[in-house]
């Protein structure tokens, strides 16, 4: 029998330091429950739930990579609303370019808070940057945190519902932000050591499959490396076709839940909803990269 068939990893996951809701600690304890092999902790533009792991310490079981998801702008070639994400694996965390890139999209989230919720308020929804600050904790307080009081107050029945009819992407809510250009966010993870891999392509709003195969393939020459093929919200179709793009360029191929806890508790850790199995060789071929 193949065991390593049934060996699960996890290489997107954020914590408190982000909008997660467990702490790097909680993370790893948890990994360890749930028996997985290896994780990578990729919180949002900041190293920090990194930082604080290493410090608690890893057990030896535990494969650990060090991680950050990056807002980026879609790249000239691909113009679309929202965030290009681009994770960056095994990155050295004091690296200086690195941080003060991270520090600048930090102040760009802070200060797109107040004007939400100014935006909600305009439509008769009252929510205070305290309440919501409180929500937050010691993390970087985002849109979910938003989303997460409104859920609480009864304003919506889901956190879906919230982003659907008020917070996401042309709702009456959203406020756009500063972005990183995707190529300079592609270089900063380089720079630092790391390996660069697009998130969850299959989120992306492209037109037909030959369109992403185009996109990729540019995405090589502007310096990515890996591209995130296993993710819960891919099909099956997808997941096919990421895999046969990703080995085509030669990149390398990731995968992991997008786990944030209780904020999106319909996915869990190492599995997704359930049925999601990363092969535990893609971490190493990470390592090994």
């Amino acid at each position: 029998m193949d065991y390593s068939r049934h060996v699960r990893i996890d290489l997107h996951i954020h914590t408190t330091a982000s909008d997660g809701t467990c702490t790097p600690l909680e993370i790893i304890f948890l990994a360890q429950k749930l028996n997985l092999r290896a994780i990578a902790i990729t919180d949002h533009d900041t190293v920090a739930g990194s930082h604080e792991a290493l410090q608690v310490g890893i057990p030896p079981s535990l494969g650990f990579l060090t991680g950050v998801e990056i807002s980026a702008a879609p790249p000239p070639f691909y113009p679309c609303s929202g965030s290009f994400h681009i994770l960056g694996y095994a990155i050295r965390l004091d690296d200086p370019i690195l941080n003060r890139a991270l520090e600048k999209l930090r102040r760009a989230r802070k200060n797109r808070n107040p004007a939400i919720l100014e935006r909600l308020q305009e439509i008769g929804i009252c929510l205070t940057l305290e309440e919501v600050s409180e929500e937050a904790g010691e993390g970087q307080l985002a849109r979910p945190h938003i989303a997460k009081i409104m859920l609480k107050k009864g304003i919506v029945t889901s956190m879906d519902e919230a982003f659907d009819k008020y917070l996401g992407t042309g709702k009456p809510a959203y406020v756009d932000k500063y972005r990183i250009e995707c190529a300079s966010a592609i270089d900063i993870i380089l720079g630092a050591g790391g390996i660069p891999v697009l998130a969850h392509p299959g989120l992306l709003d492209y037109g037909n499959n030959t369109q992403i195969a185009e996109m990729i393939a540019k995405l090589k020459q502007m310096g990515i490396r890996g591209v995130e093929v296993y993710y819960p919200e891919h099909t099956p179709d997808q997941t096919r076709l990421f895999s046969k793009l990703a080995q085509h360029h030669d990149l390398l191929m990731t995968g992991g839940t997008d786990f944030h806890g209780a904020m999106h508790p319909e996915i869990k850790m190492g599995s997704g909803k359930g049925d999601l199995r990363i092969p535990c060789e893609l971490y190493e071929k990470l390592v090994q990269a």
